[in-house]
């Protein structure tokens, strides 16, 4: 018995250090590679990017001033029982702004935000100029006909949360996710007059997720077997605002093509099918008249039979 009994116990043994071996093995593959050191790379392109990029040709490009646009939410990074001050969104939305304007290739924006260091280095080569007596002068700025303003105008923290988990026996596994939400407006103005010309939104998600696995159970008397495993993905803000701002230059053309605004090179390009993607959304998002009446006669119809079931129970 006593021969027995130890060979159970080393077969017991040999079992519980395959256990390890495998969990340890299954960690080492599902869980991240971490390098010590890593390349720059060169920035995302998103899929607006590339619908903005596909645009068809202008008959003349417009001359665009971008002073500002900046974070107008005054929000700051949500961190659970902290206070942060590190800000919500990017500070940078402008410089942003003028390469969507740039890949748009609609759009010439000249630089206004750096308008003082601008200035300052036509000061110097002016100076240069007197001192070699090299009287050619310098070419006047241009100057645009049309000025874009706006700005990140809200930013939304925990618009909807959930998670999933079960556990039976010490092993089990969660999930849990959440989304928040930015929002950008943009408008085109009339130097000239003053006359606001279009005014353009977008909004854009920004999703979180969270998977943990655990084990925790006693393989044999003394013997506590506890694993965990977890991956977690966030999606970064900043390339939420870059789709964001993609989305409105994206839509501030098209919208301009359409009333007549900007002009196509060639007039037959109104069927691109960058436009046409454009307009099916747009339009998804209008709920017809009819729709809207029987929507109404739906709630009518609920409110009657709810009055109906307190008359018959007596309820005044």
């Amino acid at each position: 018995m006593r021969q027995g009994d130890s060979e159970m116990k080393k077969a017991k043994s040999i079992v519980n250090i395959i256990i390890v071996l495998t969990i340890f093995f299954l960690t080492g593959c599902a869980g991240p590679k971490v390098k010590p050191f890593t390349r720059a790379t060169l920035g995302y392109l998103t899929a607006t990017q590339k619908d903005l990029m596909s645009l068809p040709a202008p008959k003349g490009k417009i001359v665009v001033a971008v002073y500002n646009f900046r974070d107008k939410t005054g929000q700051y990074k949500f961190l659970p029982n902290v206070t942060s001050f590190s800000t919500a969104v990017t500070q940078g939305a402008t410089s942003m702004l003028i390469q969507a304007l740039k890949d748009s290739n609609w759009f010439i924006p000249v630089e206004r935000e750096g308008f003082n260091d601008l200035l300052t280095e036509r000061k110097i080569i002016r100076a240069n100029n007197k001192k070699s007596q090299n009287d050619n002068g310098l070419p006047s700025l241009i100057h645009a006909p049309v000025l874009l303003q706006g700005g990140i105008v809200a930013y939304e923290t925990n618009v909807s949360t959930g998670g999933l988990g079960a556990k039976y026996f010490g092993a089990g596994g969660s999930g849990q996710y959440r989304k928040d939400q930015v929002t950008i407006y943009l408008r085109a103005v009339n130097v000239m007059q003053g006359e606001i010309i279009k005014c353009v939104s977008s909004t854009k998600s920004i999703l979180s997720a969270q998977v943990d696995v655990g084990l925790f159970r006693f393989v044999s008397f003394k013997r506590l077997l506890e694993v965990e495993m977890g991956y977690t993905t966030n999606e970064p803000p900043q390339l939420c605002v870059l789709e964001a701002i993609n989305k409105v230059v994206l839509s501030l053309t098209i919208e301009g093509i359409l009333d007549g605004t900007w002009k196509l090179k060639n007039p037959e390009d109104i069927n691109a099918p960058v436009i046409k993607r454009y307009l099916r959304e747009k339009n998804s998002r209008i709920i017809p008249d009819d729709r809207l009446q029987s929507k109404q006669l739906m709630k009518d119809k609920g409110r009657d039979k709810q009055n109906q079931f307190s008359e018959l129970r007596g309820d005044h």
